[in-house]
C-alpha cells in the first residue's frame, strides 16, 4: 500500500477525531470520565479554536511574506485583541445573538478582502495591505466561529452546530469532486483551481440540500433551518477554497504548512470553514428576525 495514502488516511483520522470530541460532548464526557469534572465541553471547543487561530495565524503570516516593518510586529497582538472581544462575549453572555453594527462591519469587512485579493493582488505587497489582509481572513472568522453552537453554564448543554457545519463542509467538497470528476466538463476557475468545474459545483449544491434534509428532520434541536444552511454551504465553501488558493497563488506557495501530514496545513484543510462560518453566522443573526 502506498506510504503516502496511510500517512494520509491516519491523519486524517486524527483530524475528525479531534474535531468530533471538541465539537460534541463526546470530549469532555470521555475526559471526565478518566479524571471526574477536569473539564467543560465549551472549554475544549474554544481550545479547539484557539489552537486552529494560532497555526492558522502563522501560516498566513509566512504565506505573505511580511518584511522588517513595523507591520510584522503588530499582527498577532491585533488578532489575539480581536478574539479576545469575541472571547468576552463568548463566556460571559452564552454569545447571545444580536443585530450589532460592529459585526456587520467585520462581515464586511471580509468581502472587501476577498474582492481586494482577486481583484486589486497588488494592494496585498505592501506590508500595511498584508496585515489588513490577516487580521480579516484569520481572526474574524475564527472569532466568529466561537458564536454558533449554543451552551449552557447551568445544564452542561453543548449543541451540534459547529460539527454539522464540519459534516456539510466535507461532503460539500466530496460531493463536488465525485461529481465533477465523472461529469465535469466546464471549468470554473481554471488558473486559481483547474480541477474545479461547474458540473462539480452544482453537483455539491445538490447533494449537499439532499443531506441537509436530514440534518434538518433529525436533529430539530440546533439553531436555524439546515436547508438554508446547506446551500450556503455548499455555495460558499468552493469560494473559500478558491480564495487560499489565490492567495497562495499570488505569494508563489503550495501548501499553508504541514501540521497535518499528507494534507498540508491549517488554512489547506479549514479553507471552506473560514468563508462558511461568516456566512452561516450572519444567516443566524438575520434568522431571528424572520
Amino acid at each position: 500500500m502506498d506510504k503516502n495514502l496511510i500517512q494520509r488516511t491516519l491523519s486524517g483520522i486524527v483530524y475528525v477525531a479531534v474535531i468530533v470530541l471538541c465539537t460534541t460532548p463526546l470530549g469532555a464526557k470521555l475526559i471526565n470520565s478518566i479524571v471526574p469534572d477536569l473539564v467543560k465541553q465549551e472549554y475544549l471547543y474554544y481550545g479547539l479554536i484557539t489552537l486552529l487561530l494560532g497555526v492558522g495565524s502563522w501560516e498566513c503570516f509566512k504565506i505573505m511574506k511580511f518584511g522588517n516593518g513595523y507591520e510584522r510586529w503588530i499582527v498577532l497582538p491585533l488578532i489575539i485583541f480581536i478574539f479576545y472581544i469575541f472571547s468576552k462575549r463568548y463566556f460571559h453572555f452564552d454569545f447571545f445573538f444580536d443585530f450589532r453594527i460592529s459585526e456587520i462591519l467585520a462581515l464586511l469587512l471580509i468581502v472587501i478582502a476577498v474582492v481586494t485579493l482577486f481583484k486589486y493582488p497588488n494592494e496585498l505587497y505592501y506590508d500595511s495591505g498584508k496585515l489588513i489582509f490577516t487580521v480579516i481572513y484569520v481572526a474574524l472568522p475564527f472569532s466568529f466561529a466561537l458564536g454558533l453552537p449554543k451552551f449552557s453554564r447551568f445544564d452542561d448543554r453543548f449543541s451540534l452546530e459547529v460539527l454539522f457545519l464540519f459534516i456539510l463542509i466535507w461532503s460539500s467538497d466530496t460531493f463536488a469532486y465525485l461529481t465533477g470528476k465523472f461529469f465535469g466538463k466546464h471549468k470554473m476557475a481554471p488558473k486559481i483551481s483547474p480541477k474545479k468545474t461547474w458540473e462539480g459545483y452544482i453537483g455539491g449544491v445538490v447533494l449537499t440540500l439532499v443531506l441537509s434534509y436530514f440534518i434538518e428532520r433529525y436533529q430539530p434541536d440546533l439553531r436555524g433551518n439546515w436547508m438554508v444552511v446547506g446551500f450556503l454551504v455548499a455555495a460558499f465553501a468552493p469560494v473559500g477554497d478558491l480564495v487560499e488558493s489565490q492567495l497562495k497563488r499570488n505569494f508563489g506557495v503550495k501548501d499553508s504548512g504541514n501540521i497535518i501530514p499528507g494534507h498540508g496545513g491549517v488554512l489547506d484543510r479549514l479553507d471552506s470553514f473560514l468563508i462558511c462560518v461568516p456566512v452561516v453566522y450572519l444567516y443566524f443573526i438575520l434568522e431571528k428576525f424572520i
